[in-house]
């Protein structure tokens, strides 16, 4: 499983990268705000930024909602540099725009999906990943582990190549429970990796180990 940061915080990715594990980052419009980052010129650019940190692929979203736009858009995007993956929305013109990047080799990640429909026809279309919101489903009630397992299982019933990039991850449960069901990736807050790290059994041991050594060399 590749594991991606979701956020624009380059502190929060750089501490993520050095911990050596990290595949990728994703981003969005709303997370760029957040972090103060506005204005078309200085969002491009953060993008580059993160892209220098990290080695894998970053995922950076268009914010046109036609396929003109969406295509404008998404070329800017890929020429920034080699590990942009263009994020189209799942609506009609986004569906038309991802078999267009996929017949000019742009890559791209289709996002907000929220069936198992959506991720057929991402999939038909050629995208390179597809981002079921597991936990935005979860927050209305709705078993959004079982999104991830039907994906998985017409994925493999047909050979797509397209990821399962799992999105919306807000614990560090959703991550082992995305590793169970075969996601390929998840993305999630720096908390959510972070919190693999930890067992009590752990931490209890590791100071009995340390208690003991002072114990013979004092």
């Amino acid at each position: 499983m590749k594991f991606f940061i979701d956020t624009a915080n380059l502190d929060q990715i750089k501490e993520a990268q050095e911990l050596g594990v990290l595949d990728g980052v994703t981003t969005n419009p709303s997370l760029m705000a957040k972090e103060g980052i506005t204005g078309k010129d200085n969002i491009l650019k953060h993008y580059v930024d993160i892209c220098n940190i990290v080695d894998g692929d970053v995922s950076a979203e268009v914010v046109a909602t036609d396929f003109a736009g969406m295509v404008k858009e998404g070329e800017e995007l890929a020429e920034l540099h080699d590990q942009i993956v263009v994020k189209v929305p799942m609506i009609k013109d986004g569906v038309k725009a991802l078999k267009y990047f996929s017949d000019k080799g742009i890559r791209t990640n289709c996002t907000l999906v929220f069936s198992p429909g959506q991720a057929l026809l991402a999939a038909k279309a050629g995208a390179t990943y597809v981002s079921p919101f597991l936990g935005r489903l979860d927050d209305i009630s709705t078993d959004g582990l079982n999104l991830i397992a039907e994906i998985r299982l017409i994925y493999d019933n047909y050979g797509f190549e397209t990821e399962i990039l799992a999105a919306s991850i807000r614990h560090t449960m959703h991550v082992i429970d995305c590793a169970k069901l075969g996601a390929d990736v998840m993305t999630g807050p720096l908390s959510s990796i972070d919190g693999l790290l930890k067992h009590p059994l752990t931490d209890i041991g590791l100071a009995k180990f340390l208690e003991d050594y002072k114990k013979g060399n004092s």
